[in-house]
């Protein structure tokens, strides 16, 4: 059986009045990534009252802060032991059992850049803690014989990859198939991303979402995991799911083609137990200008 723990990244979205962030969220979720890391470097009593504010279940992962990762590369250096300590220290706090590294894609890891990742790891100490990397410059052979090496989990987004070493932990963090993390995952995409993970056998599975919907989608894919069945997207379905959408931030007068583009990422309730992308239902309009929602969906309601 697989452990799913599920969340997002960082707990700062996610607002109920009259109550911390990260209290509220602990009550939805079990899981969260600590995004704060990775930009700022918490003090310990910070880092203390993330703990207590939080059930002794609950599960944190650390971020490794971008100076390693970014500036000063991993390698055996006095400037990557300090930061490597450090998120050791924050990872110990929170008993965090992953820390968490993310190259960018501009930070090609060459054999030389490998040996120095190789020299380093060979020479710190991480106890009971994990290290998964999100690699976003091209997975070379060399580069998996090092985490298959020192047992490093490959994070990759799980809609778009699949890791290129297995290991007992799948690390997905999911931004979706849309520009940047502005998207939202449909039913069938949240199925297909629990296969990937099924398929693998993996012990653990952390899911971590990160899109401008990521409170919503990680909400209900543990639905889904709890349940077996998805929650909609509105109270409503058809033309009135879609009108609900388009009524948070649509624009007019509008193409089609600026539609799909600023809208079509959303998900709408076709039915009452199916969702699909805006993009679906916007595609089909005709080529004109829209003055108005109510002008969409005149269009639609001819098809729907």
């Amino acid at each position: 059986m697989t452990t799913y723990l599920i969340g997002t990244g960082g707990w700062g979205y996610f607002k109920i009045p009259g109550k911390p962030s990260l209290k509220a969220y602990s009550e939805i979720f079990n899981f969260v990534e600590v995004n704060y890391t990775f930009y700022k470097y918490p003090d310990n009593r910070t880092v203390e009252r993330w703990r207590w504010m939080v059930p002794d279940n609950f599960v944190f992962t650390v971020r490794c802060h971008q100076d390693l990762t970014h500036k000063i590369g991993l390698g055996p250096t006095d400037e990557a032991y300090v930061v490597f300590s450090r998120m050791l220290e924050v990872c110990r706090i929170l008993d965090a059992p992953f820390l968490h590294l993310l190259t960018p894609n501009d930070q090609v890891l060459d054999i030389a850049k490998i040996k120095d990742a190789r020299d380093f790891l060979s020479t710190i100490s991480l106890k009971n803690i994990q290290l998964a990397w999100e690699v976003r410059s091209p997975v070379t052979q060399p580069l998996v014989n090092l985490m298959k090496d020192y047992d490093i989990v490959h994070s990759v987004d799980l809609s778009r990859e699949e890791p290129a070493n297995q290991t007992d932990t799948i690390y997905t963090r999911l931004f979706g198939k849309g520009k940047h993390n502005i998207y939202q995952f449909s039913d069938e995409e949240l199925v297909e991303i629990d296969r990937r993970i099924l398929k693998s056998h993996a012990r653990t599975a952390i899911v971590t979402y990160h899109g401008v919907r990521m409170n919503t989608d990680a909400a209900r894919f543990k639905k889904y995991k709890e349940a077996g069945e998805f929650p909609p997207i509105t109270v409503y379905t058809g033309a009135d799911s879609v009108r609900t959408v388009l009524r948070e931030d649509a624009n007019f007068p509008s193409s089609k083609k600026k539609l799909v583009a600023h809208q079509g990422w959303k998900v709408v309730d076709l039915t009452g137990d199916k969702r699909v992308h805006l993009s679906e239902l916007l595609s089909k309009l005709p080529e004109k200008t829209y003055n108005s929602i109510k002008d969409v969906i005149e269009e639609l309601e001819v098809f729907m």
